[in-house]
């Protein structure tokens, strides 16, 4: 396999577990969690600055003018002037590119397929479900409070998208920007696995 492999996903969807079992099944790195530790170490910023830069995107408009970039996002006003937010991305994006230019990988979320849209042998995909399954799995993997759980996945969701879309100009799950898009309710994760390696093997 020589395919760098990008996995957006809805919150609960299997996403992440999906792309663990496509990594072990191609003998290749899987980054999720492991982009955070190597953005942090190779730019300084403490881990927990990655880890929660895209929960404080709660509101796109909100999140815009609380890093000062609603009006003049489109001004070049030189990296020590950018926010803390701004670093953190572009910091997370010079990792995510390092790891796509060692070789083949599985990338999950953090707009990875943006970051590596140039790139020849990049692969995107978007795995969803309906809210049932990903509540289901919200609790019993994740031990989410199934008190509201479906609210907590929505707003989960509108937080990646709000991140997603401001850094990116694109809008998260929009069919046209993926490669293939798979839900999971509907064929399960194992058969997900098997449908995404089908045809990422055979492009």
């Amino acid at each position: 396999m020589d395919k760098i492999l990008t996995i957006s996903r809805q919150y609960g969807s299997g996403g992440r577990e999906i792309g663990q079992k496509l990594a072990a099944a191609w003998g290749i790195p899987f980054y999720d969690n492991e982009l955070i530790t190597r953005a942090a170490k190779e730019s300084g910023f403490a881990e927990i600055a990655f880890e929660t830069a895209e929960s404080r995107a709660n509101n796109s408009l909100l999140y815009s003018i609380a890093r000062g970039t609603a009006t003049f996002g489109n001004q070049d006003i030189g990296y020590s002037n950018l926010s803390l937010d701004d670093r953190i991305y572009l910091a997370q994006a010079d990792v995510i590119r390092q790891c796509a230019a060692e070789g083949p990988c599985v990338i999950v979320g953090r707009c990875a397929d943006y970051i590596l849209r140039k790139l020849d042998n990049v692969v995107n995909i978007f795995v969803y479900a309906d809210l049932p399954f990903r509540a289901e799995r919200a609790v019993r993997i994740d031990g989410m409070s199934p008190d509201r759980i479906e609210d907590s996945i929505l707003k989960i969701d509108k937080r990646r998208a709000n991140y997603h879309n401001f850094h990116t100009g694109e809008k998260w799950g929009k069919i046209e920007n993926y490669s293939l898009c798979v839900n999971s309710a509907k064929v399960g994760i194992d058969k997900a696995v098997e449908v995404i390696k089908t045809y990422v093997d055979g492009i």
